[in-house]
C-alpha cells in the first residue's frame, strides 16, 4: 500500500533555513568553492585527473604555435607610365640599353618583379620581367615593342 507524503517543501514552510543548519551555510558559491571551475589552478592537484579526463593537456596552458601556413610576400610592382617617363634616366644610370629606336631593359636589375599596365606607352620597348599583366602586354605591342616573362617565353 503507498503512503502519501507530504512535500518538503510545505514541511520547510515557516523555517527560515529550510533544513540548512545555520544562515551562512548555504549562501553563495563560495561555500562550494567557487563557480565552475575555480580552484583548479597550481594547487588544486585532486582535481587535476578529472579535469585532464575531460579536457586534455590543453587546459594548462597552450604549447608552441601554429605556423601560418601561407606566408604573403610582397611584390614590388611597376606601373607602364612609370616606365614610360624614367626610360631615359634608366639608360643614363646602365640599367637599360637603346638599340636603334628600341628601349632594352630587364625590371629585375631594378628590383621589379611585376609590371602592371596603367598609364600609356609611346617608345618601344623590350622588357624582361617576371610577372606581367595583361594590360601591360597588351600595350607593350600595341607601341611595337615586346615583353619577356619569367621562363624566357616571349609574348
Amino acid at each position: 500500500m503507498t503512503v502519501n507524503k507530504t512535500k518538503k517543501v510545505s514541511r520547510y514552510r515557516g523555517s527560515k533555513t529550510h533544513g540548512g543548519g545555520h544562515m551562512k551555510k548555504r549562501r553563495g558559491a563560495g561555500n562550494r568553492g567557487g563557480r565552475g571551475m575555480a580552484g583548479s589552478g597550481k594547487r588544486a592537484d585532486q582535481k587535476k585527473p578529472t579535469i585532464l579526463k575531460k579536457f586534455g593537456n590543453s587546459y594548462f596552458g597552450k604549447t608552441g604555435f601554429k605556423r601560418p601556413q601561407k606566408v604573403m610576400k610582397e611584390i614590388v610592382t611597376m606601373n607602364v607610365d612609370y616606365l614610360n617617363t624614367h626610360l631615359d634616366d634608366f639608360v643614363k644610370a646602365k640599367l637599360a640599353k637603346l638599340s636603334g629606336d628600341t628601349y632594352e631593359i630587364d625590371l629585375t636589375k631594378l628590383g621589379c618583379q611585376k609590371l602592371l599596365g596603367r598609364g600609356d606607352l609611346t617608345q618601344k620597348v623590350k622588357v624582361s620581367v617576371p610577372m606581367i599583366s595583361k594590360k601591360a602586354i597588351e600595350k607593350i605591342k600595341n607601341a611595337g615593342g615586346e615583353a619577356i616573362g619569367n621562363d624566357g617565353s616571349t609574348e
